[in-house]
């Protein structure tokens, strides 16, 4: 099952949102960070990033064979060998890894799922104590030039109730993430 209003534009165009070093940086994703999951790897605009500095193996979940194809010939082009990808319909199915295997998920814009506390929940439940997750979403703003539909679209506050309502403690206030965005970070407790 797709997420709803989740079509990816062209890829630059995409890209030129997003400075994952910057995101990550505020998102205490760095090179302590061991295992991490991502809720829908799209181009590889996060994956390839956080490839390169945590230490141990990043699994990329997504559901589009076309983004799967692009991720691994990326992958390949880079040699990047520590992202094992999973082309799966993880909001219907999970992610069938195992419980408490990851330190960090990255659930970034993909909250305006029909069903966001499950996506949360899956990932609460694969992340080992006092893992992290760490969202990000498009601010709430008819300026923003991508983003899905604003009666759609999660404000903060929905996001930290949904975080709380998964069992997450939150670990940071709301992050501005200029010029689109915003982030907060949950913990495992």
């Amino acid at each position: 099952m797709k997420v709803r209003d989740s079509g990816m534009p062209e890829e630059s165009y995409w890209e030129s949102f997003f400075n994952p070093q910057f995101i990550f940086s505020h998102l205490h994703l760095d090179n302590n960070t061991i295992d991490v999951v991502e809720f829908g790897s799209g181009y590889g605009t996060f994956t390839i990033p956080a490839a390169k500095i945590i230490k141990g193996k990043i699994h990329a979940f997504d559901i589009e064979p076309e983004m799967i194809s692009i991720l691994k010939e990326k992958l390949s082009k880079e040699k990047i060998s520590n992202v094992k990808i999973h082309q799966a319909d993880f909001v219907k199915e999970g992610t069938k890894l195992k419980d408490e295997s990851v330190d960090y998920a990255m659930l970034f814009n993909i909250l305006h799922a029909e069903d966001p506390v499950l996506l949360l929940r899956e990932a609460y439940r694969i992340l080992k104590y006092e893992g992290r997750v760490g969202v990000i979403h498009w601010v709430y703003s008819e300026s923003t030039p991508r983003g899905p539909s604003l009666d759609i679209r999660p404000k903060p506050e929905q996001c930290i109730e949904w975080l709380k309502q998964a069992g997450f403690k939150l670990g940071s206030e709301v992050i501005q993430l200029p010029p689109y965005h915003y982030g907060i970070v949950g913990i495992k407790t």
